[in-house]
């Protein structure tokens, strides 16, 4: 499994995710997007609507119907009816569960909580861990 930790300075997590759901749809795969935040779930639904307009990226919640047609589904609970191999964790708190990519989206002060589950995961066999931070208006890998 690989885990990439997204450390959000500039944009909040429902902006970044367009473009993680974008290169996941790019790649073949479906995403889930988890939070425990009903709020955050509706506006990450808008900006995936939305934020970019020359993309389709196709969502709906997991208590609607037909959730498992939906290629990103939204979600409180760690389980991707859709048949997602890739899931978003959109508020910043570990979830297990069977993945084969996982996105860890924090803001700043969420910074230890991510440290700890950095170092949790460095003990997992076969997990490979990226870090990313915003620099400016891109994303660089690394510290």
């Amino acid at each position: 499994m690989r885990v990439d930790f997204y450390q959000l300075t500039k944009d909040p997590a429902e902006q970044v995710l367009p473009l993680i759901a974008r290169n996941t749809l790019a790649a073949g795969e479906r995403l889930l997007v988890v939070s425990d935040d009903a709020g955050q779930l509706k506006r990450a639904s808008e900006a995936l609507w939305t934020r970019l307009p020359d993309t389709f990226l196709a969502n709906g919640h997991a208590d609607d119907p037909h959730a498992e047609r939906q290629p990103i589904l939204l979600s409180a609970d760690v389980v991707p009816d859709n048949g997602a191999k890739f899931m978003a964790l959109a508020d910043g708190v570990w979830r297990d569960g069977d993945f084969s990519r996982v996105f860890l989206l924090f803001p700043p002060d969420r910074i230890d909580d991510a440290r700890g589950c950095w170092r949790m995961l460095g003990t997992r066999e076969g997990v490979e861990r990226r870090y990313w931070r915003q620099d400016g208006s891109k994303w660089v890998e690394g510290p």
